[in-house]
């Protein structure tokens, strides 16, 4: 899990990621980048019910990812805040997410 520091968690700070963010999509995952001016890096996590109707699955997918950022977040710029929505199809395996979330970044330019 990511530590708290590392999270957006208020709805006006997703609602300013959407509204004022750059996007990026690739394979099922897309990207919302907006520059928060903090020394940290935030993300979030959105995975709606079109998703996966299974609780299980959804929050599945959020913990693989969170573990996936978690080891990210040294080689991750800072000052940023990150939202990721999951699209139908991305549960899959672990090892595939990896490789379109290490795609994404590298396409989004946030690799240290």
């Amino acid at each position: 899990m990511l530590a708290k520091i590392n999270r957006l968690k208020k709805d006006k700070d997703f609602e300013k990621v959407f509204k004022q963010g750059q996007g990026f999509k690739q394979g099922l995952l897309y990207l919302k980048i907006r520059k928060n001016n903090l020394k940290t890096s935030r993300f979030g996590f959105v995975i709606s019910k079109k998703f996966s109707k299974k609780a299980v699955i959804r929050n599945k997918t959020k913990r693989r990812l969170s573990e996936i950022i978690k080891t990210k977040l040294p080689e991750i710029k800072k000052g940023i805040d990150v939202v990721i929505v999951a699209t139908p199809g991305a549960e899959n395996d672990f090892q595939g997410l990896e490789d379109v979330v290490n795609k994404l970044f590298k396409k989004a330019g946030i690799n240290g």
